[in-house]
């Protein structure tokens, strides 16, 4: 019986789908945890496919995949090297089963099959996986390991189970996204409550990077059976950590202290999401850059500060797209953000289009007066322009709409809605007003972009206009953004109802007009782009509304 283990974190990315590239990344860390002397590697939850899966873990093919590959890595372990913990998936008599596999000495060891199934938000296992039983202990050179995978430490019975069969250490491997404030809640909401309650150490291994509208961002760490921190990746980096552990007199096991990274406060936490989020998507689609409509407002300055940080000014195009209604101010504050940034900057006048437009039209709109529908076109011209430049160049057309205006239609179908991913979808107005200002006071190591402001400062202070007519502002159709956000964050977030909202002090009227609002937008919605994931209710993965709806609270 062993009283010491040395146990290595990988904290790694992951590309869905690509069985052979994942696998070699973890064969290739596994030596470089092997030259540090490791027992055992663990790496994150179905690692060795991509997480989370959807349908496409569904394929007979992509399992059967699966299975040659997990001996394949297998087969490696024959060389008295370290031990590898893998996720994966695994088929067993037409069931398929979100598994946490046990390699060793060129041999598949153990097999554990995880028990929850998260089935609400962003998860939708229940669909795909069957459910396994509650798991025992793994036996591993004579330590007993309990590994519920992910959601199964979300419920006590899972690890109190594991505690009475002898298990030693917990080790859990998650695929767990970010969302605000979620590092508070894993570490002191979830997993030191299981510590408690089992008086066990645990280590937790989350992975880093973006899948579609997902990102998640590392931050693993490891518990000892006291509460204490003994070990805090970094968040958002891949990143390799070996940690010793040692036998207590007493039989228990303790992991000696190492480095605690300090983990993103807000909003840097919500900026590097979008940041790593939109970098995965790009260079995972093959995408030479994007491209993106630069109109002198915030939304698109911070969208193209996001970019440029994501992926480097060189991939970054930006193009104004000016008509009559456009001021010099808007102008002017494009040209000096493309300038700050970096990027190129195109101007592309549509007044020749709408021109167009006018005289195409004439006869049908002729015994009716200008509207809103006038405003639309300009706004259809601008995303057939970008998208014309997408095709042209290949460069993805990156959306700067976000979700204030997304929650209440307040933006273009076919038009401002156009593109193939939005940095700011799930980012209320002031939410981009606050993110602004950090970003033109903070650089990070993430960043590609420069160490210095990314706009000026006039654009994140005037007011919001989409200038699709004369002297037109934001909050002629909208009640100011510091009462539309919280009014939206009741009835979208924590799904109050309107007369909830009026007894927290807004007015009935207002509350009831943004409640019709956002109901009958949801047809605008389902049409959006993907965009990165930031709370626990973003439109699209998280909150799945009917589009013919006559429900309303008010």
């Amino acid at each position: 019986m062993t009283d010491r283990l040395r146990i290595a974190l990988a904290q790694l990315n992951q590309s869905m789908g690509d069985l052979l590239g994942n696998a070699d990344a973890m064969l290739a860390w596994r030596a470089d945890a092997a030259a540090e002397g490791a027992d055992l590697v663990v790496f994150p939850e179905l690692q060795l496919i991509g997480y989370p899966p959807e349908d496409l873990v569904l394929k007979p093919a992509l399992v059967a995949r699966a299975e040659t590959e997990l001996h394949r890595l297998a087969d490696a372990t024959a060389d008295g090297g370290p031990a590898m913990l893998v996720g994966t998936v695994i088929a067993n008599q037409g069931a398929l089963f979100n598994c946490a596999v046990l390699l060793d000495g060129g041999e598949i060891v153990a097999i554990r099959q995880k028990r929850e199934l998260p089935n609400y938000g962003t998860f939708d296992e229940k669909r795909l996986f069957a459910p396994g039983p509650l798991p025992d202990p793994v036996e591993f050179r004579g330590v007993k390991l309990g590994l519920p995978i992910c959601e199964d430490i979300w419920f006590p019975f899972v690890t109190a189970h594991l505690a009475e069969q002898g298990a030693e250490i917990l080790i859990s491997i998650n695929g767990s996204p970010y969302e605000v404030a979620k590092d508070d809640f894993r570490i002191k909401g979830v997993c030191a409550q299981r510590v408690e309650e089992t008086d066990l150490p645990l280590l937790y291994l989350n992975r880093v990077g973006g899948q579609d509208e997902l990102v998640f961002d590392g931050a693993s760490f490891i518990l000892n059976a006291d509460g204490d921190i003994a070990h805090c990746l970094p968040d958002w980096d891949e990143a390799l950590v070996v940690t010793d552990w040692v036998r207590e007199a007493d039989g228990s096991w303790f992991c000696k202290p190492g480095e605690v990274h300090e983990l993103d406060a807000h909003p840097a936490d919500i900026y590097h999401a979008m940041l790593v989020g939109l970098r995965d998507y790009v260079n995972r689609n093959r995408f030479p850059g994007v491209v993106l409509g630069l109109s002198g407002g915030i939304d698109s300055a911070l969208s193209a500060a996001v970019a440029v940080d994501a992926l480097g000014a060189d991939r970054v195009w930006c193009v104004m797209l000016p008509s009559r209604f456009t001021s010099q101010e808007s102008l002017d504050d494009a040209a000096e953000c493309a300038r700050m940034l970096g990027c190129r900057l195109d101007n592309i006048p549509i007044s020749p289009a709408i021109e167009g437009f006018d005289a195409m039209l004439a006869d049908s709109f002729a015994d009716r007066n200008v509207d809103i529908t006038e405003e639309n076109i300009q706004s259809r011209i601008r995303g057939v322009a970008l998208m014309a430049l997408s095709n042209k160049f290949g460069h993805m057309l990156l959306t700067t709409g976000n979700k204030s205006e997304m929650s209440v239609g307040y933006a273009t179908i076919y038009g401002d809605m156009a593109g193939g991913y939005s940095v700011l979808k799930d980012a209320y107005k002031t939410t981009v007003f606050d993110l602004s200002r950090w970003r033109n006071e903070h650089h990070s190591s993430l960043m590609l972009g420069p160490d210095a402001p990314v706009m000026p400062e006039r654009v994140i202070t005037k007011p919001p206009t989409a200038e699709l007519r004369d002297n037109q502002k934001d909050s002629d159709s909208l009640p100011p953004y510091e009462v539309l956000d919280p009014i939206l964050y009741g009835l979208v977030e924590q799904e109050k109802a309107v007369d909830q909202l009026v007894a927290a002090g807004f007015d009935r009227a207002t509350v009831t007009r943004i409640e019709r609002l956002l109901y009958v937008a949801e047809y605008k919605r389902r049409q959006s782009p993907p965009g990165v994931k930031l709370g626990g209710r973003n439109f699209g993965r998280d909150r799945r509304y009917p589009i013919t709806n006559a429900f309303r609270t008010g």
